[in-house]
Parts: C-alpha cells; structure tokens; sequence
C-alpha cells in the first residue's frame, strides 16, 4: 500500500516540475568554420571554452530561444551533417528575407506539408495558416535546420495561464496581428477603421485576443 502511495505522488511531483529542452548538440567537422556561419545567422554567442585537451565546447543561442545548440570537439560520436532541427518565427517572409540578407543560402518560402518534399507548394501559406509556411537551410556540414511560421498554438500545446513572448520583435508581431483582428471586429460591429480612440476598450480586447491566440483558445469575437 505505501509503496503504490508512494508512486503516485512520485508520478504527481514529475508531472508538475518543468523539464525544459535546454541544449541541442550537433555534430560538425570544422569548428571555426561553423562558429563563423552561426555568427552570421545572427545567433548570440554564449560560449566558447576549452577545459581539457580534445574538449571545446561552443554554444549559440537563436533569438528569442530558450534552448541553445552547442558544437564543438569531443561531444559527440554522431556523423557531421547529421542533425535536424526546427525553428519557429512569427513571419516567415521577414525571417527569410533577414537570413538571406546576411548571405545565407536558404531555400525558397513553401506552404503544405513539409514531408515528403513533392508535396509542398511554392509561397507562403495563402491565409497564413499557422504552422503552415515553411524555408529550410543547411549550416556548412550539411545539418538541416527547418524555419516554420507560428502565430497561434494548438490547443493543448501552451498552458493558457501563462502568456510570454520570447522577444521585441514577437510581441511586436503578436500586438500588429491583434490590431488587425480589432479593425475587422469593429467593422463587423459597425464601426470604422481602428481608432484607439474610438474604442475605450481596445487594450482589454488586444489583450484578450493575444493570450487567447498564444494558447491556441476561442478568439475573442
């Protein structure tokens, strides 16, 4: 009896401690040569250490992450080249266009499925569905990194309690989405192009119409 009490609260303890992704380790071949190519991504630099011989350990962080990629020699047994990972942004045209001014060679904008390739389209999802648009670029090794748009989360995939946005430039995003949304609400209730003004209660609605798009809830009507 004790021991089944005790798995239960064993089991209830692990279901309310967070464990957060925090680091992706990925296997490449020259470490100054991708050192120099997540520098020009953009990504912040947040270490480079060599402790022990045959030990160096380089860590980035993309903008707005909360989980860092670290590279460098002696971690990983794994073959340059073969990693993937994903990267959400909030607009996938602005993201594109960003890594391509800062020369990296990226793929063109798609929108469908992103597997298998045949089916994807060319061009951003046409209603800019979230979860819909995609480009995709490869560091100097070969491992694959997959950008895709996010604007509003499935139900069940953020706790509705709580509501962050990872950066400026997010929340920027986030607050130009709920303006537009409030302009075709007014227009719908019979009212003119969005004023501040005009509507006393605009700050409650964008607030609402932020955490509930975040959470993946009801939209305000």
């Amino acid at each position: 009896m004790s021991g089944t009490v005790h798995r239960a609260n064993s089991e209830a303890s692990l279901r309310s401690l967070d464990m957060k992704l925090e680091v992706q380790v990925i296997p490449v071949s020259d470490v100054n040569r991708s050192k120099g190519f997540y520098e020009r991504l953009g990504w912040r630099l947040d270490d480079d250490v060599a402790p022990l011989d045959g030990l160096r350990i380089v860590q980035f962080t993309p903008p707005g992450s909360g989980t860092s990629v670290t590279f460098g020699e002696g971690l990983t047994t794994a073959a340059p080249g073969s990693a993937e990972g994903g990267l959400i942004v909030s607009d996938i045209e602005t993201a594109h266009d960003g890594l391509v001014g800062r020369g990296i060679d990226v793929s063109d904008v798609w929108h469908g499925p992103p597997f298998p390739p045949e089916a994807r389209q060319p061009g951003p999802d046409p209603e800019r569905t979230s979860y819909g648009s995609f480009f995709s670029f490869n560091d100097p090794d070969g491992n694959a990194w997959l950008v895709q748009e996010v604007t509003t989360r499935l139900p069940g995939r953020i706790d509705p309690t709580e509501t962050a946005f990872a950066s400026a430039a997010d929340l920027e995003s986030a607050l130009r989405r709920a303006q537009a949304a409030h302009r075709d609400h007014e227009m719908g209730t019979g009212g003119s192009r969005h004023r501040p003004g005009q509507d006393e209660d605009w700050p409650a609605w964008y607030a609402a119409y932020m955490v509930a798009e975040q959470a993946g809830t009801g939209l305000p009507a």
